[in-house]
């Protein structure tokens, strides 16, 4: 599959789940996701654009807690999937500083330099490749500016001595069937997580497109991590 097949796979994954997403994401983290997001936006740097771009912002959860965290700042909140925005739109209604944009993360509709941060929460792995959304981030940031990314560790890793591999597995796809009545949604997100490369291969590939002071920390036992890398100055 070409990474334009697969984008709009994706897109399409996505928005048949669009009204289930923020449930599910709750209910299948044990509501741990709000923890996650928070400890994300903590990682954010302001600076001299005022603005930040929250890639693949989904239903624009990371949006209004960088937006409670930083009332002052201009979100650009962008995603390849327009049901997952719409979705979204509903819950910021009362906060004008927030904007969603439907956009392919290899080509931002952005001049270069605009914004301080970009936050991308378990979206990185969906985007092929990844290295075209890493030149697009160098781009759009500031010198100096920041990219946080917040994702699943990798699957392949033993955590819990087997008990989460087993329920992303086997458990988690069963339980998005029988919500979202989309099999294949759950297993795409089962399947990638299993497929994603390691901490410290994710950071040798931010290293590899340009990007430096390259560091991660893991949460929840490793299940998912925060990245952060700096474009240089």
């Amino acid at each position: 599959m070409n990474p334009n097949e697969h984008g709009k796979r994706v897109s399409s994954l996505f928005d048949n789940i669009a009204t289930w997403y923020d449930f599910l994401n709750h209910f299948l983290s044990l509501g741990q996701d709000i923890y996650w997001r928070y400890r994300l936006v903590r990682t954010l740097r302001t600076g001299a654009t005022g603005a930040v771009l929250d890639l693949a912002a989904g239903t624009l959860d990371v949006s209004r807690e960088i937006m409670r965290r930083h009332p002052t700042l201009k979100i650009l909140s962008m995603d390849f999937s327009r049901a997952m925005l719409c979705s979204g739109k509903k819950k910021v209604v009362s906060q004008p500083a927030i904007f969603p944009v439907q956009a392919d993360g290899r080509a931002l509709p952005l001049p270069d330099g605009c914004v301080d941060t970009v936050t991308i929460a378990f979206g990185i792995r969906n985007i092929l490749p990844r290295s075209e959304a890493y030149s697009e981030i160098l781009r759009v940031l500031a010198p100096g500016g920041r990219l946080c990314i917040l994702e699943f560790g990798t699957g392949q890793a033993r955590i819990w001595q087997g008990a989460y591999n087993f329920y992303l597995g086997k458990v988690l796809p069963r339980i998005g069937r029988f919500f979202s009545k989309n099999p294949e949604a759950y297993q795409y997100l089962a399947d990638t997580i299993l497929a994603f490369p390691n901490a410290s291969a994710l950071a040798k590939e931010l290293r590899d497109a340009g990007f430096d002071q390259v560091g991660y920390q893991a949460l929840s036992s490793g299940i998912v991590y925060i990245h952060v890398a700096q474009k240089p100055s």
